[in-house]
């Protein structure tokens, strides 16, 4: 069972692939507002800052996650709905591993492991 198809069975829905998946109260489709405010209320939950996360992070960490996992930027920017690859590139896509190395390597010329003994 896809993680789509258990949301909406949690939520008493047929599995309408037309349907919206995180609709309002209502059942209209969420605006940046709705999207902004429920979001707010998981990131504190969370015990996060909600003035340092906003649901734009969380689009930046999914690529950034799939492209770390070997995914062809191509596959990642038709998920994102971009005609091309220079924006998911440019914007979205930060790799993680190469800045977290080299500054690893840095701290290590700065710190040598010395002897304790």
């Amino acid at each position: 069972m896809s993680a789509l198809t258990a949301h909406r069975a949690r939520l008493g829905r047929a599995p309408d692939p037309t349907a919206l998946v995180f609709p309002t109260a209502t059942g209209r489709e969420m605006d940046a507002h709705n999207v902004r405010r429920a979001f707010r209320k998981v990131v504190l939950v969370a015990r996060l800052d909600p003035n340092a996360w906003t649901p734009r992070e969380l689009r930046h960490s999914f690529v950034s996650l799939l492209s770390h996992s070997g995914m062809r930027i191509e596959q990642i920017a038709r998920l994102l709905g971009h005609s091309g690859t220079a924006v998911t590139e440019r914007v979205y896509r930060h790799e993680l591993r190469p800045v977290l190395e080299d500054g690893a390597e840095t701290m290590d010329t700065l710190f040598p492991e010395t002897d304790a003994g």
